[in-house]
């Protein structure tokens, strides 16, 4: 008894300490995110639904939930952001290429439609992130008007 008595001590103080490390946070101004807003121009709806369903993790603006200050969880949110804007970025989206920009907007029509984004452990803790069938719609016929237009600009040489 007295040597689960001490591990759990040891655990305990090992988690208290863990509590004053934690990742670097993603905290870019919303300045960032221009660049996307003013080449795909977004209308009104869809603005509101990329702000509350998507920047957390595809771009360097994160609003952090309360428990992001706990260590272990601070390091799975942070791998969970960091893979997100690996995939998809919208504070970079100056630096894509005219086609990288298509594939992108490609791969969030097929994400948002077959309801894989956003993910479901973001909605568990973000129920207003979750998106109705209208809201699918909407960022699809989006996307696909920005990709009609990034397939009718000249092709550089």
């Amino acid at each position: 008894m007295k040597i689960i008595k001490k591990l759990l001590f040891i655990l305990l103080a090992a988690f208290i300490i863990a509590q004053f490390f934690g990742p670097d946070k993603n905290e870019g101004d919303l300045g960032s995110i221009d660049a996307f807003l003013a080449d795909t121009n977004p209308p009104e709806d869809v603005r509101a639904i990329l702000k509350e369903s998507c920047y957390d993790c595809h771009s360097d603006v994160t609003r952090y939930p309360w428990y992001n200050n706990i260590t272990p969880v601070n390091y799975w949110l942070a791998d969970h952001v960091k893979h997100g804007k690996g995939h998809f970025n919208v504070s970079v989206w100056d630096e894509y290429s005219t086609k990288k920009k298509d594939h992108k907007l490609e791969e969030l029509i097929e994400m948002v439609e077959d309801k894989e984004m956003p993910l479901n452990s973001y909605t568990w803790t973000h129920g207003e992130a979750k998106l109705s069938d209208a809201q699918i719609q909407s960022v699809i016929n989006w996307a696909q008007a920005v990709r009609v237009k990034y397939g009718l600009e000249p092709k550089p040489e």
